[in-house]
């Protein structure tokens, strides 16, 4: 008989796919007739903890951040017109105090070689006023004053008579130029000495014949290379150089070195400082 044409009986077994099917449905959940548990979606939350802080780090940080914005507050406090001239004042006043607390009395200026020196024609002439006052060399004398034991008025030949030093040092003026001159005369320090000028006290300012006027702090004024000079180039010092006698300080600037000098006082308090100072300038300007 033909196999094809025999009808499978109902009570025969299932086919393999019907096994397979019904295999499947036992798996699910609820074929037991059980009931499930519902599932339930677990998330992971992360969490961030702040890192423990360093203070002194912290610290560090902060000072530096100050320190960069410290200029820009000075600029624009100097910006400020109110504020200027107060923040100058205090400035200068902290350099001069500065280079007091840094000046050795015993600390010599550079000398220098003759074949150093800047030509005579060529020392430039750098006046306040005018280049010759018109003093009248025949009635000149220092007029001395304040805490001395000989004050009054002495003449250019009693400055002479004092032992004479010569030496060659740089000039430097504020205005930025410089020159190697030749200059002689007596020592103030020796000068102080003959008229018994108190030399604890603060102060020595000088007047000029062309209203010039100048001051120098006392230990400046000890210093064995300040001079009363009536010489430059070993010759009689010229009017248009200061004649009959000035100042040469070669551990200062130009403008402290005062010219055509009538009057000399020994002080503990200045009444004035010094022309340029008065007007804003450094009090010491020490080279």
């Amino acid at each position: 008989m033909d196999p094809k044409n025999v009808k499978p009986d109902a009570g025969e077994l299932k086919s393999s796919d019907s096994l397979a099917d019904e295999s499947k449905a036992a798996e699910l959940p609820g074929a037991t007739g059980e009931i499930p548990e519902p599932i339930v979606e677990k998330k992971i939350v992360q969490t961030r903890t702040a890192p423990a802080v360093d203070e002194s780090r912290f610290a560090q940080v902060s000072r530096r951040e100050l320190l960069k914005v410290v200029p820009v507050l000075a600029l624009g406090a100097f910006a400020i017109p109110s504020f200027q001239d107060s923040l100058l004042k205090r400035g200068l006043g902290f350099s001069d105090w500065a280079s007091t607390q840094l000046f050795r009395r015993g600390h010599l200026a550079p000398t220098f070689a003759d074949a150093e020196l800047t030509p005579f024609e060529k020392f430039p002439i750098n006046g306040y006023d005018v280049e010759d006052p018109g003093v009248i060399f025949e009635n000149w004398t220092l007029t001395v004053s304040g805490a001395v034991q000989k004050p009054g008025d002495y003449t250019l030949a009693q400055i002479q008579s004092l032992p004479r030093t010569r030496q060659n040092t740089r000039h430097v003026c504020v205005e930025g130029w410089d020159v190697i001159g030749r200059f002689g005369g007596a020592r103030l320090s020796d000068f102080l000495n003959m008229i018994g000028a108190d030399t604890s006290a603060r102060f020595l300012s000088v007047a000029c014949a062309d209203d010039y006027y100048e001051s120098l702090d006392m230990a400046t004024a000890l210093h064995p290379q300040t001079l009363l000079c009536y010489e430059m180039y070993d010759q009689p010092l010229t009017r248009k150089h200061g004649a009959p006698l000035r100042l040469n300080v070669p551990t200062k600037v130009g403008y402290k070195q005062a010219k055509y000098l009538t009057d000399l006082k020994v002080t503990n308090v200045l009444e004035r400082v010094g022309y340029w100072e008065d007007q804003g300038y450094s009090e010491f300007y020490g080279l």
